[in-house]
């Protein structure tokens, strides 16, 4: 299960980190790409702060609080990213992206939570013979 996790997670951190670089250094394809779906300009750079913070926290073991913000964070940013190219009309090869990171970053998420779950859980043990 761990191992999933980690799968899940490292690619999903992949992704989003990869998807705020443009963001952050406010590539013009970016800004083609925002103008597109009726975003302005000055919004890149926050989202691609906000990826990487968001990738940051999922990725450190210390603050649980921190580690579930930051998934609902991403979730929120595909969400919106998912519904901005339907509201426009944009074939799904535009918007497989988004889909692909909802999986990865729920996919991550559903597995931290059965790892932690897994951790706690006691062990059952052999009945004893009576």
């Amino acid at each position: 299960m761990k191992i999933a996790y980690w799968i899940f997670t490292v690619l999903a951190a992949a992704l989003m980190t990869l998807s705020a670089i443009p963001d952050l250094l406010v590539v013009d394809g970016a800004v083609e790409f925002f103008n597109h779906l009726g975003y302005p300009r000055y919004l890149l750079p926050f989202l691609g702060v906000a990826k990487l913070l968001g990738v940051a926290a999922i990725l450190q073991p210390w603050s649980r609080t921190l580690k579930e913000w930051a998934y609902a964070g991403l979730i929120f940013d595909l969400i919106g990213a998912f519904y901005s190219h339907m509201a426009v009309g944009d074939p799904p090869s535009l918007f497989a992206g988004s889909l692909i990171g909802l999986v990865l970053v729920s996919g991550s998420y559903v597995l931290l939570r059965l790892t932690e779950s897994e951790a706690t859980s006691p062990r059952l043990s052999q009945p004893e013979a009576i």
